[in-house]
């Protein structure tokens, strides 16, 4: 346990440093997304095939999900500050190295050393903002960060495209230089958050790490490429699929076993902590899922660019910064359970809304629904942060963040994986269903094939030609329209699911130090 307290700190010291930690981990998190726009121009910059340069992403999130439980270990044996710059300093030159690749090896080694060297801000800031703010503040702690969380992913690819648009796709890399190099040069002088423990490292269970790095770098390989090659039908995800499972049952068995395990799964006893966490798992499933799929329609459906994107989905963006200071308060007045059935409540809502979506849609059709998406995320991100961490000790409280980032992204990342199956299934399925009821001889049908063939005419001299083309267009027609089916499909059936994380809401147990809060914040 660390002989520094906090508390003895000035308030604008401590403010610093958090908002610098803020920083780093919204840099870490956009990283994810501001490539997503932007990977066939680095694929094209790289002469990188298209099954290499899904590497692009698929490697930065293999290696950051690995170091995400591994940082509560390394922030006890080195100290928070020196872990946070390590990491910081490790992610510019990554990023540095990203900008300058010249092929797609290079390019796939420095994404992987950017997501591990990054993956350890993202916790650490948890943990390091509940240690310097105790009380009624940790609420305004967990409110930055879920508004980060949340921004983060959501102005990703449009700002990816942008740059992209604008300089050229190294920048995407070349702007965490700044930043970074603030960070790193600034943390060691600001103060001590925690001492070192270097006798840590003479229990560190090594073998653990390896099979934690294997469970998730599989599992992690498996959920972003098993989609593509239809699951188990493929030798290799069938194969990855059995060696996370038993990689991650070895890994479990072992750190409940282990004096000094990579992750604390005894956290998990606490029922609150629990549960907390299967509602951020929920949540990071919502909050990833939700601006993943969005975007995919405007993109394939509507035909939107990255700018066009980010100017439909932009009110998910406006409610988290215009609710943050709102939900913060809330969160010190009130009891986290009402908030965060509240907060699912409004999601399921959100998503049932856009259920009539069709390929007419200008994009404007979203705003209510995004806002609505924005301001119920935080709800359910603040109250479940409040209760997961603050009903740990202060001793174990960044392995227990370490671990519930880790089931956040781990949310997110099956949330993804899902959409991606139930898009491909129920598109498949619409397109048969509707090409079985096709009429035909209807004379609307065949007088909209003659005159869409009279039309292409004007372009070839060929009549059959003609024909077929007007064929192929009907073929887009009714393809484009069972992609739309298949996005209302799973839009209904993840607030499906949100109204189903409902029924958790009575096992949870209100933290006593939640209820001091409040008590305090009444008087």
């Amino acid at each position: 346990m660390s002989s520094i307290d906090p508390a003895t700190m000035p308030e604008r010291q401590k403010l610093l440093i958090f908002l610098l930690m803020a920083l780093g981990q919204f840099m870490a998190l956009l990283d994810i997304q501001i490539v997503a726009s932007s990977v066939a121009d680095i694929s094209a910059g790289l002469a990188a095939a298209p099954d290499e340069a899904s590497w692009i992403q698929t490697a930065y999130l293999m290696a950051e999900i690995v170091m995400i439980p591994f940082s509560g270990v390394l922030s006890r044996a080195f100290s928070t500050r020196w872990l946070f710059t390590a990491s910081a300093a490790g992610f510019t030159l990554a990023s540095i190295g990203c900008g300058f690749a010249t092929n797609i090896e290079t390019m796939i080694a420095m994404r992987a050393l950017q997501g591990f060297l990054g993956g350890a801000m993202i916790p650490t800031v948890f943990a390091t903002g509940y240690a310097l703010f105790p009380g009624p503040k940790q609420a305004i702690i967990a409110a930055i960060l879920g508004m980060s969380g949340s921004l983060a992913p959501t102005i990703g690819p449009t700002l990816g495209g942008w740059i992209t648009e604008t300089y050229s796709w190294h920048w995407l890399f070349f702007i965490n230089v700044v930043p970074g190099l603030v960070i790193a040069s600034s943390i060691p002088f600001l103060g001590r958050v925690d001492d070192p423990n270097p006798s840590l490292l003479r229990q560190f269970d090594l073998a653990g790490l390896g099979l934690l790095a294997v469970a998730l770098a599989c599992f992690e390989y498996v959920l972003e490429e098993g989609f593509r090659w239809g699951w188990m039908d493929d030798p290799d995800i069938f194969h990855l699929s059995w060696i996370a499972t038993i990689a991650g049952g070895l890994f479990v068995w072992r750190s409940l076993r282990h004096p000094s395990p990579i992750v604390d799964f005894r956290a998990l006893k606490n029922p609150t902590f629990a549960i907390a966490t299967l509602f951020i798992f929920v949540t990071g499933f919502g909050l990833f899922g939700a601006v993943y799929l969005l975007p995919l329609f405007l993109a394939r459906i509507a035909g939107f660019n990255a700018l066009q994107i980010g100017g439909a989905v932009v009110s998910a963006g406006l409610a988290m910064i215009l609710s943050a200071p709102l939900i913060a308060k809330f969160s010190r007045r009130f009891d986290p359970r009402l908030l965060i059935g509240i907060g699912l409540s409004l999601f399921a809502f959100s998503l049932l809304q856009l259920t009539p979506i069709s390929s007419k849609w200008t994009g404007i059709e979203l705003f209510w629904p995004q806002f609505i998406r924005g301001f119920s995320m935080l709800l359910c991100i603040v109250p479940a942060t409040n209760m997961a961490l603050g009903s740990v000790p202060p001793e174990r409280l960044k392995m227990a963040s370490a671990l519930f980032n880790t089931m956040r992204n781990l949310g997110g990342a099956i949330g993804i994986a899902c959409i991606n199956t139930w898009l491909n299934s129920r598109t498949n399925l619409h397109w048969l269903r509707l090409c079985e009821h096709l009429p035909e001889g209807r004379p609307e049908l065949g007088q909209w094939l003659v005159q869409t063939s009279g039309y292409l005419q004007q372009w070839t001299s060929d009549p059959h030609a003609a024909d077929q083309r007007a064929i192929a267009t009907l073929a887009r027609i009714l393809r484009r329209e069972a992609a739309t089916m298949a996005f209302s499909d799973v839009l209904r059936v993840m607030s499906i699911l949100f109204f189903g994380a409902l029924l958790f809401i009575p096992l949870l147990r209100r933290p006593a130090s939640l209820s001091a809060a409040a008590a305090t914040e009444a008087h």
